[in-house]
């Protein structure tokens, strides 16, 4: 008997950006597989991977949205972290092999906000083995699996702010605002040693990045069941993903140069020396430009769709 195969529907340009809330034991790329299947959309990217561990906010760029991305991966973050203490883990996290700490959990609330404060700030980490980071071609996490230690630089990141939302003897939960390459095991695991009983993250959720924030992303299983029509009214303008770009209007001859990369010149131009979002006569998003050595306001990235390319 044959059985007979629905075609796949074809891949449609979809262009957004979609805050979706991961859930817990999924890959970020799973999760970005799953929401761009949904939407049938040609081209997807996320911004910053999770854990299958950690759940929380993880934008997704469908279409020409990739192309403005970057601003996210830079963005500051934060996280609501839950720290167990009395054991080191092997790989920060519960994943990994535990190992006890070098004495019993003797601290009280007051000793712990003193090892938060010492953490708070420019500090110095050392990347985990199990990460993504690589070396020499391969990742980091490749050769711990095989049990090889590599040497590991310090990298100095900034926790703008650690505060303590509740702690039980045993598991403080934290909220957590950091740069970008914070890596949250490694502060559980620093946050451990300087209490001298060791620790390991039990719990992740990001809950911010780049003024965006978990109230207003989707669960994945709420998306899967929504009508087309409504899964598309949840996708961002591309252009969100700039917003801390100044605006510059261009008139229509403008348009045209900016859309067949050429330059125009601007009076404003301290104002946009790090770059601006530009918008054509009818406030349609173009793409963004940058001032060069020579005074004038190039192209930088542009949409494919530019009304007048």
């Amino acid at each position: 008997m044959t059985v007979s195969r629905l075609p796949k529907p074809p891949k449609r340009p979809i262009h957004g950006v979609l805050l979706l809330d991961k859930p817990l034991g999924m890959s970020s790329n799973k999760a970005l597989q799953t929401t761009r299947w949904h939407y049938h959309a040609e081209k997807a990217g996320h911004t910053g991977v999770l854990d299958p561990l950690a759940t929380g906010l993880l934008p997704v760029c469908l279409g020409e949205a990739t192309k403005f991305s970057a601003h996210l991966l830079d963005a500051d973050k934060g996280y609501t972290a839950t720290v167990r203490f009395g054991h080191y883990s092997s790989t920060g996290d519960l994943e990994g092999e535990l190992t006890p700490g070098e004495r019993p959990i003797d601290f009280d609330q007051a000793g712990l906000l003193a090892a938060m404060a010492s953490l708070t700030g420019p500090i110095e980490q050392v990347p985990p083995m199990y990460s993504a980071l690589k070396h020499q071609g391969r990742s980091l996490y490749e050769y711990a699996r095989q049990g090889v230690e590599i040497e590991r630089k310090p990298r100095q990141v900034v926790i703008h702010r650690l505060e303590l939302l509740s702690f039980d003897g045993q598991d403080a939960v934290l909220d957590v605002q950091c740069s970008k390459g914070t890596y949250v095991r490694t502060l559980a695991a620093d946050l451990g040693a300087k209490l001298g009983c060791g620790a390991h993250l039990a719990g992740l959720r990001r809950t911010r990045t780049a003024g965006f924030d978990i109230a207003d992303a989707i669960a994945l299983d709420a998306l899967v069941e929504m009508t087309p029509e409504a899964r598309m009214a949840m996708l961002l303008p591309v252009d969100i993903l700039v917003n801390h770009l100044p605006i510059h209007t261009l008139n229509d001859a403008e348009t045209h140069k900016i859309c067949h990369g050429q330059p125009v010149h601007v009076a404003e131009k301290d104002a946009i020396i790090q770059g601006c979002r530009l918008y054509d006569s009818q406030q349609r998003f173009v793409g963004i430009g940058r001032m060069r050595a020579d005074g004038l306001l190039w192209p930088d990235r542009l949409l494919a769709f530019s009304p007048a390319a």
